[in-house]
């Protein structure tokens, strides 16, 4: 991962540094901030492709500046086509050094032709302007608000933002900035023609096109590891990585030190495909002791994100402090694409289908928030296979009917999808599907629970719940968290649409917890 801040017109350097300083863990090879002449644009430096000084943002060509969060796959041969031109040679070689010239070349087009997790702001000295975007999905972060004077700030994280804007807000995804506008370039959940692709044809698709999504997360020019829960996602994205591997890859588990149930799976998938395999053992201290961290870290009131950052944030700190590991694969997002516990409660294929471009647009603020949050505070890098934009568009594509779980089986099709190839056992590949948090241990969230109910008196958590009117807090749980949010994120609550939670308009997802041991269908997902 690396920061992005951009202050676009006159700064405070003093108030600008002190903002962007929040972020350092981030990027921490190396920092700049330079004027533009019109504002301030920082960069804090992970060093991941193009490990030279030469690639060291911000990028400038000709009075004009960039400075780039992201990894663009396929830069090769974009920055060929660009050179074959003998308009632009090329210092580094870094992925992003690539942009400026496209935008020269395409301008703001140029942000349809990236296939990429990316978040960037540009100053264009030709026309003293500043333009920013984020990718379709938006795994890279970016925020932005405006100062007292109505200038416009970005930053990769709220925290860079607190006492420079009243109001921070989540750049949306797919977007760009520009002349004071917000114009979306990519709605990646827009469907203009259902699939026709029948489930055969459907399933070996998703099967390629799976793949080639985590093969080109594999290129790197430092090392890379996988975070492996033992559930179908991870488990996909680590059997995908190892046949495509020449040595043994790396992964990497978690568990409570009672009632792990994913560390048993995870060592099964670890033993099948030939990884080299390390287990982190946690306890109810170290939970506890994290809490607030984690709240900090990630800038959410979320209980979702919060439980399942618990378990991620310590195992990414574990990697950080015992390996020299920058790069992680992880399996988020499959869940939004192919169905969650609660999906198999969707009333008909187009109630499926809603749910899933409503969870799609939101994900920015959830799950992969957390990925990036609590895989970047730890200098690391989060790459997201499910995520790949060829994947997504196709799985949104794939006819709503055939995705519902008609099949007494949740992610029918995934799992369809490699029942050939030995990619892996069948006990993991028809495994049940059981939530991260809950996976860690179910003790996990026992404890964070015990601890908010022996917090508040019935009497504080009425009292402490009225004083919010947006996601009011439901559970003394939900309010612990609030307060841990308000104290570091004051008044911004709004940054965070609502709580995730099943859908209440469905029959069965009425439930006063988000964890899938509050549905009937948990059944055998927690064993």
């Amino acid at each position: 991962m690396c920061s992005i801040m951009g202050y676009c017109g006159g700064a405070d350097l003093e108030i600008f540094q002190k903002g962007f300083g929040r972020t350092i863990s981030r990027g921490p090879d190396d920092s700049r901030i330079i004027d533009t002449g019109n504002g301030l644009l920082g960069f804090h430096r992970l060093a991941i492709m193009g490990l030279t000084p030469e690639a060291m943002q911000p990028f400038e060509r000709d009075g004009s500046y960039v400075v780039c969060n992201g990894e663009i796959y396929g830069f090769e041969k974009l920055r060929e086509e660009l050179a074959s031109q003998h308009k632009y040679t090329f210092a580094s070689e870094s992925d992003c050094e690539i942009l400026l010239p496209m935008y020269f070349e395409y301008g703001t087009e140029m942000f349809k032709m990236l296939d990429a997790e990316f978040a960037c702001v540009i100053y264009d000295g030709r026309t003293s302007e500043y333009i920013a975007a984020r990718d379709p999905i938006g795994i890279r972060p970016l925020y932005y608000g405006y100062d007292e004077k109505g200038v416009v700030i970005f930053a990769s994280e709220a925290k860079n933002l607190v006492g420079l804007t009243d109001k921070i807000m989540p750049f949306p995804p797919g977007h760009y900035y520009k002349n004071g506008e917000l114009i979306c370039y990519c709605d990646i959940t827009d469907v203009s023609e259902v699939s026709g692709d029948d489930l055969e044809t459907a399933c070996r698709k998703i099967r390629e096109k799976l793949v080639a999504g985590v093969e080109k997360r594999l290129v790197a020019d430092v090392k890379v590891g996988f975070l492996l829960s033992g559930g179908l996602d991870s488990s996909l994205v680590c059997a995908i990585a190892a046949k495509k591997s020449s040595a043994p890859i790396k992964t990497f588990a978690i568990g409570m030190s009672g009632d792990a149930i994913d560390l048993k799976y995870a060592r099964q998938v670890a033993d099948y495909i030939g990884s080299e395999h390390m287990e982190v053992i946690i306890t109810k201290e170290d939970v506890l002791f994290a809490l607030e961290h984690v709240i900090h870290l990630l800038g959410t009131f979320d209980i979702t994100t919060i439980r399942a950052s618990m378990g991620m944030y310590l195992v990414c700190k574990a990697i950080h402090e015992r390996t020299d590991i920058r790069v992680l694969l992880t399996g988020e997002i499959s869940d939004e694409l192919f169905g969650y516990k609660y999906t198999d409660f969707a009333p008909d294929a187009a109630a499926f289908q809603a749910e899933s471009v409503k969870r799609v647009r939101e994900l920015h603020m959830y799950d992969v928030l957390r990925a990036d949050r609590c895989i970047s505070v730890n200098s690391l890098e989060a790459r997201v296979p499910f995520g790949d934009l060829d994947f997504v568009k196709y799985v949104m594509s794939i006819d709503p009917e055939m995705k519902l779980n008609k099949y007494g089986k949740g992610k029918y099709l995934l799992r369809h999808a490699f029942e050939e190839g030995d990619y892996l056992p069948d006990e993991i590949l028809w495994r049940e599907k059981a939530a991260f948090s809950d996976a860690v241990g179910h003790s996990m969230v026992d404890y964070l629970k015990e601890y908010a109910e022996a917090y508040y008196t019935e009497a504080e958590f009425e009292n402490g719940s009225r004083k919010y009117r947006h996601a009011r807090p439901f559970t003394k749980e939900s309010l612990l968290y609030r307060e841990i949010f308000e104290k570091y994120y004051p008044g911004q609550g709004e940054m965070v649409a609502d709580f995730w939670m099943p859908n209440k308009e469905w029959e069965g997802c009425d439930v006063k917890d988000p964890s899938a041991r509050a549905l009937s269908n948990y059944g055998d997902s927690g064993k």
